[in-house]
């Protein structure tokens, strides 16, 4: 843990110096308005740190959106500098790119600034572009009847994604017409003053259908107790270690990972009809085995984002046996979703937000 602290501390300090020292070179003014343009960039990560370390939820409203969204925001305009200039760094030592490009050049910085600016307009669009999942499955086991179940993840619900985009997603979810609707975790981003202040426990009740959910580890962050008193509010079934049947089906709902003495899931297993359908919601998808071994017939969790940027998706396919999308092992299929909302910042390139419609039906 500390070695990730170390890292996350270090590496966009380094990558904000080595961005700062190509801002001051290659902008074309006087050594005084250099320094301005490198400061500027670098005001994004005292940003980061204010919306990280202080307590936002004490300053007005907007002024607390504009420093957690500018500042988890910059984090990304990092990385995707950092990248620019370490391929134009390439580009001038195997003598692709001359270094006049990189020094006092309007023609470098414009082109810099103007591929930033496409990236990061084309992933904010793209963000808002929620894509609908069509997902079916058939089953041997006894069906009351076809179900539609509409399943999300990682709403992250607060300062980025406020009260009219939410709004927004429950129109999208109710012309489905689900006869439930699943959410794997993370419904609040962190901050339980931002849903709060918008009410938006109370928007729920427009789905018009039962809503089940388990925790996700942005639930823990600022208090279980107050996440846990959310989900009440907002009317939906939290299930923490629990299992509920319903409609002729099971689902169980673990307690997320952050809780290292959660119950095991093959005792949860225990608790349901085998001879019935059995949906596991898990938000973190670690060791996809337990819910093989216990007889699962389908989990669905989030988590991962699919590292909401590429590349960083490269790292969720690394650390995760199945970090987006369907997958399967012996009898158990599994889901991992890139989430509907995102963390921190509305952009989104080389992943997708999105929701899964799952239609279950009898063999």
């Amino acid at each position: 843990m500390k070695l990730w602290i170390l890292a996350f501390t270090l590496l966009p300090l380094l990558g904000a110096v080595y961005v700062g020292w190509h801002i001051f070179r290659i902008v074309p003014l006087v050594p005084a308005g250099k320094l301005a343009c490198a400061v500027l960039f670098g005001l994004g990560m005292v940003m980061l740190i204010a919306a990280f370390v202080l307590n936002i939820d004490a300053l007005p409203f907007p002024m607390a959106v504009t420093i957690y969204q500018g500042g988890a925001s910059w984090i990304f305009w990092l990385l995707y500098a950092v990248m620019i200039f370490l391929l134009l760094d390439i580009g001038r030592l195997v003598r692709l790119v001359p270094s006049s490009f990189l020094n006092d050049s309007w023609a470098g910085t414009l082109t810099v600034v103007g591929v930033m600016a496409v990236l990061f307009i084309y992933g904010n669009i793209h963000y808002y572009n929620k894509v609908r999942v069509p997902l079916t499955m058939e089953t041997d086991k006894p069906l009351e009847r076809p179900l539609t179940i509409v399943l999300a993840s990682d709403l992250h619900l607060g300062y980025v994604n406020r009260k009219a985009e939410f709004q927004r997603w429950l129109d999208m979810i109710y012309v489905e017409k689900p006869d439930m609707v699943l959410i794997a975790g993370d419904i609040i981003d962190g901050s339980h003053r931002a849903v709060a202040v918008q009410r938006m426990d109370q928007m729920f009740a427009q789905l018009g259908c039962p809503i089940y959910a388990c925790l996700g580890n942005h639930e823990y962050l600022r208090g279980v107790g107050n996440s846990m008193q959310f989900y009440q509010d907002a009317g939906i079934n939290l299930l923490r270690d629990e299992t509920v049947r319903t409609m002729g089906i099971n689902i169980i709902g673990r307690d997320d990972d952050t809780n290292k003495a959660r119950t095991p899931l093959e005792t949860l297993a225990l608790q349901c009809d085998p001879s019935r359908f059995t949906i596991l919601l898990d938000h973190q998808p670690y060791r996809l085995e337990e819910a093989q071994k216990a007889g699962i017939d389908f989990q669905f969790s989030g988590h991962t984002h699919y590292g909401q940027m590429w590349p960083i998706s490269w790292i969720t396919d690394a650390i995760f046996e199945d970090a987006f999308g369907p997958y399967t092992k012996g009898r158990t299929q599994y889901y991992v979703s890139s989430g509907l909302g995102i963390w921190g910042s509305p952009f989104r390139i080389g992943t997708r937000s999105e929701f899964v419609v799952l239609t279950l039906l009898p063999r």
